[in-house]
């Protein structure tokens, strides 16, 4: 049990009808016994409880308490949550309360981290926490609730790393024992299967990042193509200012949006052409650059007018992942639009006037990154680039040792890269894993949680 007890204001400030103060660590419930009219130490865990709570000797409200004994709380420690009316005042006078008889102010993330530190949580879950927290639409709700999924696929690939590792060691260290050899065939077609999972397991981060984070997406074009009315339909706000003068949009605009299972994080940019304006140079020069960024560039074009050298131009700077937008499908066609076809095969024909077109553009962008339904009982996720990273490593290493086994290398050799893989694969739940990653992951969370 942690000996430093915590405490703080765990529902968001301002104010509300109820707010709770949860306090945590060996001496919990002593504290909080000083501040409320019952005899917690009489109350049986999990039950709510109703009475006065003090401040300096006074009663400043009434409130309900619920007890958590350790090791059945979140924290895995003692655990009291104080529930009283929530004015901002008085949710701050309860929690001075409780620090002057003893408590100290959490840190941000500190109830989670001790859940992490006592087992309650490996760091799949408490990854899932924030991002339960932070989820901006139901489909990454949904995917941050699938940990379990998550860590059983990290836990079976690990345990078949131990279990050849151990076969491979056993071998070595008792030579003189009556063992029988990792036959090389065998050793080889089950490293090889792990690269395979391995392998599977990294193809997910695709779709988990833009599930998860989001997808970088920039709209780009000559000026007067309607990217900004573009975004504005996107958006459903009117986000960007529209005229029919060619420059108006100087600067970079973001937004984020749903496309259906993904995220999108929207950047609508200057018109990129040839100008002598200053301040337009700027704007086209901050576009260019962040084409270079983009994980996905939406090149809008106007199907109202014949392609110029701006466009040509624009079009050699484009790579990667795009779609082409035909724009402003009411106004009579005189585009090019074979030529669009075959340079772009993901080409889409809208007007962001009246919206048509729009959804089989979002659709379009959901069936790049996260094609098809998605079982989340069933199907593993990476949803972030350090559980991609320590995959990496681990498929990284795996690989070399197929390459040892192949090129003649001996068992030993073998099983220093599976030990590797092995090191990896326990950083992404946390069997082994750096203060520097543990800090870095529980920086992200508010004080409270």
């Amino acid at each position: 049990m942690s000996e430093r007890t915590i405490a703080a204001i765990s529902t968001p400030y301002g104010r509300g009808g109820v707010a709770m103060i949860r306090v945590s660590g060996e001496r919990a419930i002593e504290v909080c016994n000083k501040v409320f009219s019952k005899n917690l130490f009489e109350i049986k865990s999990n039950h709510a409880v109703h009475g006065e709570i003090f401040h300096g000797g006074e009663v400043i409200d009434d409130g309900i308490i619920v007890i958590y004994r350790a090791p059945h709380s979140y924290t895995g420690d003692d655990t009291v949550e104080i529930m009283c009316h929530g004015g901002i005042l008085l949710t701050q006078l309860v929690l001075e309360s409780v620090i002057e008889n003893g408590a100290e102010l959490a840190e941000a993330g500190e109830f989670t981290q001790r859940a992490f530190m006592n087992g309650k949580l490996g760091l799949i879950g408490v990854e899932s926490v924030i991002d339960s927290i932070n989820a901006e639409s139901r489909e990454k709700l949904k995917l941050a609730k699938s940990t379990s999924t998550l860590s059983k696929k990290i836990a079976e690939l690990y345990d078949e790393l131990k279990i050849l590792l151990s076969s491979i060691y056993v071998y070595i260290d008792y030579p003189d024992e009556d063992l029988e050899d990792v036959q090389k065939d065998s050793l080889s077609e089950r490293l090889n299967k792990l690269c395979a999972g391995l392998n599977l397991l990294m193809q997910t981060y695709r779709t988990g990042r833009a599930i998860n984070e989001g997808i970088l997406t920039v709209i780009c074009g000559k000026p007067n193509t309607g990217k900004s009315s573009l975004l504005n339909r996107l958006v459903g706000a009117d986000k960007a200012i529209v005229t029919e003068i060619p420059g108006t949009t100087r600067d970079i605009i973001e937004e984020t949006i749903s496309a259906g299972k993904i995220l999108l994080r929207l950047c609508d940019t200057a018109g990129i052409r040839q100008t002598d304006d200053t301040v337009e140079v700027i704007g086209v020069n901050r576009a260019i650059q962040r084409l270079d960024e983009a994980e996905l560039v939406l090149i809008v074009f106007d199907i109202s007018e014949e392609l110029d050298s701006d466009d040509f131009e624009l079009i050699k700077k484009i790579n990667g992942n795009v779609i082409a937008i035909l724009n402003k499908s009411d106004l009579p066609a005189k585009i090019d639009i074979e030529y669009i076809k075959n340079t772009f095969p993901n080409t889409v024909t809208i007007s962001a006037v009246n919206g048509e077109g729009i959804m089989e553009l979002l659709q379009t962008i959901e069936k790049m990154y996260a094609g098809g339904e998605i079982n989340y009982n069933e199907t593993a996720i990476l949803r972030n680039l350090r559980q991609y990273t320590s995959v990496k490593s681990a498929f990284d290493a795996v690989s070399e040792a197929v390459i040892s086994l192949e090129t003649g290398y001996t068992q030993d050799v073998v099983g220093l890269d599976l030990e590797i893989a092995m090191a990896k694969l326990g950083e992404i739940d946390g069997r082994a894993v750096s203060e520097d990653i543990v800090h870095e992951i529980f920086s992200r969370f508010c004080v409270g949680k």
